[in-house]
């Protein structure tokens, strides 16, 4: 068996007459997962009205899994690897690289990142929190598919989940001190990228079959960010960086949260200045048919600068030192591509994440968290739901951070799901 099958439990628990692969079982319990399901109340933007026209994180994570695969495709019909074997058979499978896609955004917490924020923030003295790494504890932990190792996933799947290759020690900011009110700065509380430290011993497991001289540069650190992930990981990352700049734009179009005149003053100019020849070519007709009122010409928008995306893929080699081929090359766009798309991102940031109604939503979302957090916290055993109780009072006894069951239980919780317990604990929102 490949090292790259290998399951954290050791065991392989294969079904009579089951014919699929490692990484189609991999895909089938992220997709039959209860994590999985529970994306379908986190919106991937939180909405300021009703409508069901809006993406969750479901159906973003599908989306994200349907652009690798066609990233993937489009990969394996280039020149640079049509003419060489050994980077055909490097390419992740469909089955993996949708796995990937189906499971990247498990971890998100409820209310967008202010979630993230508020659990960071009641986390500061016990590791800290971070979707990513709470997307790996629920895959090798918390998923309860086993009774130990969470979906107990091949070694090249969790792998291609970690985008931030680092253990986390969750420092806090030196300046800041919460007032009694919850009232923090949402910006001096930014989670910094990676594995908890309570999942040390998995992290090192994903990771002990590289020499001593891969994992060391796997690790190396420049200005406290992370410098290199897997060849699949960097595919799901950038099938998710598509999705969030072409997708949630199409959101932000049909929402009105973005109108033609802002994308004409902010958006248009810089499309027209990049180097960037197809954008410059189709940049005006691309305005027109984005913000038409005939869904069937906007659709054709979205889809042409999706395809021009995902054609423009192409492979590098991160550093010529690693010995493992996973590590040694990974997936990106040509710089015009690239431009194009930070373009979009950053439209879609600056008017739509950044929206006062949106932050004034992930506020609140915020504030509901940690209130709830210093609730559970200030009494457990009595307002824990019991299957949550016990694991409290067992990580207390064995002395595991009994925080971190806090967390996960928070960050477990939907939208509407958070907003009901908070309304049983404090009667109003």
């Amino acid at each position: 068996m490949s090292i790259w099958h290998e399951r954290l439990s050791g065991e392989n628990n294969l079904r009579p007459n089951d014919h699929r692969d490692a990484y189609q079982r991999d895909k089938g319990r992220i997709l039959h997962s209860a994590a999985f399901r529970r994306l379908q109340s986190k919106t991937q933007i939180l909405s300021v009205g009703k409508n069901d026209f809006y993406r969750t994180r479901l159906t973003h994570s599908l989306e994200v899994a349907q652009i690798g695969t066609g990233l993937t495709a489009q990969l394996r019909q280039s020149k640079q690897v049509l003419a060489n074997e050994a980077l055909n058979a490097l390419l992740p499978s469909d089955a993996l690289i949708e796995s990937l896609g189906l499971a990247h955004d498990l971890g998100h917490t409820p209310f967008g990142h202010g979630g993230e924020v508020a659990l960071h923030y009641m986390m500061r003295d016990s590791g800290g929190f971070e979707a990513n790494g709470q997307t790996f504890r629920i895959v090798t932990e918390l998923e309860p598919y086993t009774k130990s190792f969470g979906m107990d996933l091949t070694r090249r799947t969790i792998l291609g989940l970690i985008k931030y290759p680092r253990l986390l020690d969750g420092p806090t900011p030196s300046n800041i001190v919460e007032n009694g009110m919850y009232l923090i700065k949402a910006s001096d509380w930014k989670p910094t990228k990676g594995i908890f430290v309570d999942d040390k011993e998995s992290f090192e497991w994903v990771i002990k079959h590289l020499t001593k001289q891969d994992a060391a540069l796997l690790l190396t650190l420049n200005n406290n960010l992370t410098q290199y992930k897997s060849l699949d990981a960097s595919i799901m990352e950038l099938a998710d960086d598509i999705a969030y700049g072409v997708h949630d734009l199409e959101d932000a179009i049909v929402l009105k949260n973005v109108t033609k005149a802002m994308w004409l003053e902010q958006a248009l100019p810089v499309l027209l200045k990049i180097d960037n020849p197809w954008s410059k070519k189709y940049s005006e007709n691309l305005t027109e048919m984005l913000f038409s009122n005939e869904h069937h010409l906007r659709k054709n928008a979205i889809g042409a600068l999706v395809n021009h995306l995902i054609t423009n893929i192409i492979l590098i080699k991160t550093n010529d030192a690693f010995e493992e081929p996973l590590l040694k090359y990974n997936a990106t766009l040509v710089d015009s591509a690239l431009a194009l798309l930070s373009v979009l991102k950053k439209f879609v940031f600056n008017n739509v994440i950044m929206a006062t109604q949106i932050q004034q939503l992930e506020f609140k979302g915020q504030r509901m968290l940690m209130s709830m957090f210093d609730a559970f916290k200030s009494d457990p055993v009595r307002l824990l739901p019991n299957s949550i109780k016990q694991d409290w009072i067992n990580a207390e006894q064995n002395k595991q951070n009994p925080n971190r069951i806090l967390s996960d239980h928070l960050a477990s919780m939907s939208d509407q799901h958070a907003t009901r317990v908070y309304q049983n604990l404090f009667g109003t929102t």
